[in-house]
């Protein structure tokens, strides 16, 4: 067998998180960003996996047998991650077997191209590349496997802006033309912190809301948000999406919380409270967040595919 190697966009979800769980439309990015897969034969029954971060440092390192896998062997002794793994690898051995009862072993490496804290998508793009190593749905392995709405997945295999949205538990997504003519207004900025999505969406599904109007209002925003021609519009709906889910989820915005005077807007994006916020200003914030010690912002064109 020679080497075989995938790739698999990173994402941004910039409207609907959290109620695209519940059926909200959103609108996602896939980024610049993203993470490659690469499979060499191996001989010993078993994955000898090695994962590394953008600086080409170690982050994971391990061998998961195929006993391990087929039977779902998991261990209080495993890292979480390999735990993870397993289970990632039990659920596309159900759906596609031959790749382990057809096999002699195998030497993976992963390596992301961007900070693994920036959460940008280490799971759904290493969900995605197995997927297309084994020629299984993608969508089916996140479900039963990590869980989530998915819309990580179809930007991984996505390389434009989408509108994605379930229904029925099924996935749908179009592409869509969003290129604002404001884009040098919108910067994406790291929260120095990395959000655990699984415990954000644990964490959302135990709250159990009335959702039919925010599901609606939340649509309807990104309906708005992709045909906005004034910057000042976009801000605008933004702000307001903020104040719906801070509704929803009892807690008060991030601009509120850390940076009540910064003239401009501020979105969290994915689970609130860490990893990339947008922001949206007349004037280039960077000085601003330098200030309060966030270093790490990048412009819409340094982001987006």
């Amino acid at each position: 067998m020679e080497t075989k190697k995938f790739y698999s966009n990173g994402k941004l979800l910039l409207t609907g998180e959290y109620v695209v769980l519940d059926g909200a439309k959103a609108l996602a990015i896939p980024t610049k960003f993203g993470q490659s897969l690469e499979i060499l034969p191996a001989y010993t029954n078993a994955f000898h996996w090695t994962s590394y971060d953008k600086d080409l440092s170690v982050w994971f390192q391990d061998e998961i047998t195929f006993e391990e896998v087929v039977s779902k062997i998991k261990s209080e002794d495993f890292s979480s991650i390999k735990n993870k793994l397993i289970e990632i690898l039990h659920q596309a051995y159900k759906q596609n077997p031959s790749f382990i009862d057809n096999a002699k072993g195998y030497e993976v490496k992963t390596h992301l191209t961007f900070p693994r804290l920036w959460g940008l998508g280490t799971s759904s793009t290493l969900i995605n590349n197995i997927a297309q190593w084994l020629e299984i749905d993608a969508f089916e392995l996140l479900r039963k496997s990590f869980g989530g709405s998915g819309y990580d997945v179809a930007c991984a295999q996505t390389d434009a802006p989408i509108i994605y949205h379930l229904e029925d538990e099924k996935p749908f997504f179009q592409e869509v033309n969003f290129n604002p003519s404001f884009k040098e207004n919108i910067h994406f900025v790291y929260l120095n912190q990395k959000q655990s999505s699984s415990a954000a969406i644990a964490n959302y599904l135990s709250k159990n809301h009335q959702l039919d109007k925010t599901i609606a209002r939340i649509s309807s925003i990104t309906n708005e948000a992709i045909t906005t021609i004034e910057g000042r519009d976009f801000a605008l709906l933004m702000e307001k999406h903020q104040a719906i889910m801070s509704d929803v989820l009892e807690t008060e915005t991030v601009k509120e919380k850390l940076f009540p005077d910064l003239k401009g807007v501020v979105k969290s994006l994915g689970a609130w409270g860490g990893d990339f916020v947008m922001v949206i200003s007349k004037h280039n914030p960077k000085d601003y967040f330098i200030e309060r010690g966030y270093t790490t912002i990048l412009s819409y064109e340094e982001m987006m595919l």
